[in-house]
């Protein structure tokens, strides 16, 4: 018996992987989070479809636990990338306890969705080598580190805080002008773009009326000053 966490991507259906296409091809059931992945991406695919939203975490996997062991193909629909931000560690637990294997699927975060659109790289020589994912304080997390990680030279990389603009953007301890961009719906049709520097872009996310499901990158990446790599040097 094995249940499939899948990661689903950004949201644009050309962005899934080949194995998770066919694995949502062969399932009888696909289990999905309403709230971040439109089921239209989902409609050539024949299982039954339940949007995980509003549920709890024992009530998933009673779900799961009965269909498969039904003799149900179960895909459980991860957005972007099963290992980011995903909960999944305890629905497998719950899974693992009662006998049933556990296979992850890892999918296109909306993190590389988004550098991709803003036709960046997140590393670059003499900017910055390390890229720092993180989130600010909330329901889950008492305290967060953004003050901290903003005192590396590091591209930070904030999910689940857009609707936390001011507040993030007072406790990045950079130059008010160090660029920032904020990309929602990265790779959808729906995507909109909003650029700027510490010292501007709250306002500019507000009027633009953004409030979830957005990725906020903040670091001198953005500017396009970089010194030149040293893998096209042509030196053997």
């Amino acid at each position: 018996m094995k249940i499939y966490f899948v990661g689903a991507g950004p949201g644009n259906r050309e962005l899934l992987t080949l194995k998770a296409h066919q694995l949502l091809t062969e399932a009888d059931l696909i289990i999905y989070p309403g709230s971040l992945i439109e089921e239209e991406i989902l409609n050539e695919y024949r299982g039954e479809k339940i949007n995980s939203y509003g549920r709890s975490l024992e009530e998933l996997a009673e779900i799961m636990i009965r269909a498969v062991r039904d003799g149900k193909k179960v895909v459980r629909l991860q957005s972007g990338d099963p290992s980011i931000y995903g909960a999944i560690k305890e629905q497998m637990e719950i899974l693992e306890k009662e006998g049933i294997e556990v296979e992850i699927v890892p999918g296109v975060s909306s993190v590389f969705a988004a550098s991709a659109e803003l036709k960046t790289e997140l590393t670059l020589p003499g900017v910055a080598q390390s890229v720092v994912l993180t989130r600010p304080e909330g329901r889950t997390l008492d305290e967060d580190d953004i003050e901290t990680f903003s005192k590396t030279r590091s591209t930070l990389v904030i999910f689940l805080g857009v609707h936390k603009i001011d507040e993030v953007v007072k406790k990045v301890k950079r130059d008010p002008e160090t660029p920032v961009a904020v990309v929602y719906h990265a790779s959808r049709e729906s995507q909109k773009i909003v650029t700027g520097t510490l010292r501007d872009i709250s306002d500019k996310v507000k009027k633009a009326g953004i409030t979830k499901t957005a990725i906020i990158i903040i670091g001198d990446v953005l500017k396009g000053n970089y010194r030149r790599s040293v893998l096209y040097s042509g030196r053997q």
